[in-house]
């Protein structure tokens, strides 16, 4: 059984495969412009997992295309007040730098899921079509592309963008690179009710982020809504390593991950040993910097899905100002993608480039030969 096939014309939506951050930004500045659009997401429903924990939305990209959205009222309604202070410590516990809030609001804080909910309210319910996990993408003649799920279901169009992240399907039509492990692995967990259960850590954490940092190894934690601290043990480490941890058992996989960290200050360990979730192994894996791909009429790609990198607070930035950047050319081109395709990816591709190399040295800063101290160089404004 197909889905019916879209006529191709003037008329025939944008097809956007991946319903987040990036592509349901584009499909509200579309929209705002008064072009169709289809998108079409892997989640069951709005709800149906955890979006990931706060993001840093900043003046110079991602509230670019917030404006472009015309979405700022509801933006400036989710903004975590006073989650931008952080505090860095070394590994013995010494308090290093303790950075307040940025009463000038130019990096405000927000949870991913409350954003991606104001997106989804602010397009028409037909606008998302939910549960549809895809298989594969077939080109079948230039500027023809058949998009088959999971459900045994397809559409062929031929107004194609890839929104789908990390394993993007849609980028397979364009290249055959694929990502790489980092050597980096960020491993999640979360503490709830922290001011009652757990009052010593949450007075180190404080109301923004911490950083509790060594070369090699640390502790990056953030304060949400609810009395709740979400945790990313960051660590350099091989991919086989990681991969012979048990995560399934949680105990013994909390004590490896804590042995890493012996003598450090137990309210900060206690981020690892006291984990009410599961703990989450995340491997941080990239695309090459200077990743490029050969041009094809009627297919792009948008965020993750065209520039993974190391996380450096400008992923979800990156992928909104993609999208709005894209869907205002596509409007003035009265919805012809193949007319702003070359432009826009001109435009992408160095960018991404260069906010990817600053992945790596914000890695470096972190978790380098000199860490702590070089963060605290840049919180100084030393860098």
């Amino acid at each position: 059984m197909n889905i019916e096939d879209q006529n191709v014309g003037m008329t025939e939506p944008i097809t956007i495969i991946g319903g987040g951050i990036g592509g349901l930004t584009l499909a509200r500045v579309l929209y705002v412009n008064g072009i169709p659009s289809k998108v079409y997401e892997i989640d069951t429903s709005p709800n149906a997992r955890t979006q990931g924990g706060q993001l840093d939305i900043h003046e110079h990209n991602g509230q670019i295309a917030l404006k472009k959205a015309h979405l700022m009222d509801e933006f400036h309604s989710i903004i975590h007040e006073g989650a931008d202070a952080a505090r860095i410590f070394n590994s013995n516990g010494e308090l290093l730098h303790d950075a307040p809030t940025d009463e000038n609001n130019g990096r405000p804080e927000v949870l991913r899921g409350d954003l991606r909910q104001i997106l989804i309210d602010s397009l028409p319910n037909e606008t998302i079509e939910w549960n549809k996990k895809v298989d594969r993408v077939e080109e079948l003649e230039k500027g023809q592309y058949q998009v088959f799920f999971r459900d045994d279901t397809s559409l062929t169009t031929s107004k194609l963008v890839g929104a789908d992240g990390a394993w993007s399907k849609v980028r397979k039509v364009l290249t055959d690179i694929t990502p790489h492990y980092t050597g980096y692995t960020f491993i999640e967990t979360y503490l709830h009710d922290v001011d009652n259960q757990y009052p010593e850590t949450a007075k180190v954490v404080g109301q923004g982020q911490m950083f509790a940092l060594s070369p090699g190894k640390g502790i990056v934690a953030h304060r949400e809504y609810g009395g709740i601290i979400h945790t990313y043990v960051q660590m350099q480490c091989s991919s086989e390593w990681i991969d012979n941890i048990d995560f399934s058992n949680k105990k013994e996989a909390a004590q490896t991950i804590a042995n890493e960290f012996k003598g450090w200050p137990n309210e900060i360990t206690a981020l690892i040993t006291e984990a009410e979730s599961s703990i989450t192994p995340r491997k941080i894996n990239a695309l090459p910097d200077e990743h490029r791909w050969q041009r094809r009429q009627g297919v792009t790609l948008i965020g993750d899905a065209a520039h993974l990198m190391a996380p450096s607070g400008e992923g979800a930035n990156l992928a909104m100002l993609d999208a709005a950047e894209l869907a205002e050319s596509i409007a003035k081109m009265n919805g012809d993608l193949n007319s702003v395709i070359k432009d826009y990816e001109e435009t992408m591709f160095p960018r991404s480039e260069e906010e990817a190399r600053e992945s790596h040295e914000l890695l470096d800063i972190c978790l380098g030969e000199d860490s702590p101290y070089r963060l605290v160089e840049l919180f100084k404004g030393n860098i």
